[in-house]
């Protein structure tokens, strides 16, 4: 698994009636299509303002004696 929670049945059936819906699709395309347009100085800027989320979360210490491959 990739860590990430499964969608509920409602939420699978939300996200069905968006990509259905030609308005949605759009504006899904349209968010994505902006995304990809950002410079190098659009993506620092991002990152600078968003250090206080990263430098926030601290890893996880485990400790094992178990070394086998």
């Amino acid at each position: 698994m990739n860590g990430c929670a499964r969608l509920t049945e409602e939420e699978k059936r939300e996200m069905l009636l968006d990509a259905r819906d030609p308005a949605r699709r759009e504006a899904f395309a349209a968010a994505q299509r902006a995304s990809h347009a950002g410079t190098l100085d659009d993506y620092i800027e991002f990152l600078s303002a968003n250090m206080s989320v990263a430098a926030a979360s601290a890893p996880r210490i485990t400790v094992t004696d178990d070394f086998r491959l």
